[in-house]
């Protein structure tokens, strides 16, 4: 895998935890495309679409960049990194403030093509 080119598309701030995306990430990485992408679709998780949005962007990218097939790519890496968090408010008994981290994560997908 020297000298390999790579296809790389990147999501940021996508709502949801990096710690249950990760979960969805592990089952797709190392697979082709095409049986992510089915893979993907039928998972009740929230983060399946937006890994899958990412995928197809990925896959996108390689068609349009080096004319690879999508018959003939593979997931290689998917990296699932923490975003910002943001502070909201949820209101208590007897006026207290109980906060809530709404968090975000950054999803990075790299493509390769099969060696025949």
């Amino acid at each position: 895998m020297i000298d390999q080119e790579m296809v790389v598309a990147t999501a940021k701030r996508i709502p949801g935890s990096a710690q249950k995306a990760r979960l969805v990430a592990d089952l797709v990485r190392g697979e082709l495309v095409m049986d992510a992408m089915s893979k993907l679709r039928y998972l009740p998780q929230s983060a399946a679409n937006s890994i899958a949005k990412v995928i197809k962007s990925a896959s996108a990218n390689a068609e349009a960049k080096y004319g690879w097939s999508e018959d003939d790519m593979i997931v290689q890496s998917i990296l699932v990194d923490e975003g910002p968090s943001r502070m909201w408010r949820k209101f208590g008994a007897r006026g207290r403030f109980k906060p809530i981290k709404r968090r975000t994560s950054h999803i990075k997908v790299t493509l390769v093509q099969v060696d025949d």
